[in-house]
């Protein structure tokens, strides 16, 4: 990737997370909107027009060449030991997902009854954890990828087996934009994989729709948690009842669920 190419992608990724849009960066800039598109497709940003939309992000050329530098595979799992540390303590494992969700530190502050203290403690854990890069002015770099998921035999979804999937499923799923499905069937092989690859896709598509809609007032939205699972599984009083205990027929149920 060409030099200017990498920088105009890193401030993208910056505005994306400071919420900013190119109708807003365009009267920073005392620009038109479509000047402010142009001049962001086709990577024409001078050095002046970059010190400007630095100013804006309250960052230093220093942050963005780190961003450039360190552009590498972001990371898709933590290790157990790392997971245990973040679930042992609950300011943290609440931090952890609000910033895998991009969420800003104004934004916890505001949503949670934790101190400022806490906040900027959590944040420099998961900064030495690897799951973040931690700036000025409590802004970070997420360093996980889209992809990223907590172990599945891990402590983090040990906890939430726990205490969070009763808590989720007592609801009715019958809410504006709520629903839940279960579904049983026998199918080949590949096809197992191939819902396997669609199921990650509708994960990252939720994703992206998540942080596209960061821009929006926080009245246009709500809150939803969207749980995928597939799984070669019969149900416990079920398998009592089978002619030949252990020779469970393949049935891979999917759940779907948002909240």
């Amino acid at each position: 990737m060409k030099a200017t190419q990498a920088l105009t992608t890193a401030l993208k990724a910056e505005l994306r997370r400071a919420g900013i849009t190119y109708a807003q960066l365009a009267v920073h800039l005392d620009l038109a909107e479509s000047s402010v598109k142009r001049i962001f497709s086709r990577g024409e940003l001078t050095l002046a027009r970059i010190d400007q939309v630095l100013a804006l992000l309250q960052l230093d050329f220093v942050d963005l060449a780190r961003e450039v530098a360190q552009a590498t595979p972001a990371r898709q799992a933590l290790s157990a030991e790392q997971e245990a540390a973040v679930v042992a303590d609950p300011h943290l494992l609440l931090v952890a997902i609000c910033v895998q969700a991009h969420w800003t530190a104004a934004q916890i502050l505001e949503t949670y009854a934790i101190t400022h203290a806490q906040l900027v403690a959590a944040l420099t854990v998961l900064d030495r954890l690897g799951f973040i890069e931690l700036r000025a002015h409590n802004r970070y770099r997420l360093k996980v990828d889209q992809t990223f998921r907590w172990r599945p035999d891990g402590p983090v979804m040990a906890f939430f087996r726990q205490h969070a999937v009763p808590d989720y499923f007592e609801g009715g799923f019958d809410g504006p934009g709520e629903q839940l499905a279960l579904v049983h069937g026998q199918i080949a092989h590949a096809r197992a994989a191939d819902f396997h690859d669609r199921l990650q896709r509708l994960a990252q598509d939720f994703v992206h729709q998540h942080v596209a809609d960061q821009v929006r007032p926080a009245g246009d939205k709500t809150a939803y948690t969207l749980v995928l699972g597939m799984r070669s599984w019969l149900f416990e009083p079920f398998r009592t009842l089978l002619r030949m205990p252990g020779a469970a027929p393949g049935i891979a149920p999917r759940a779907q669920a948002r909240r």
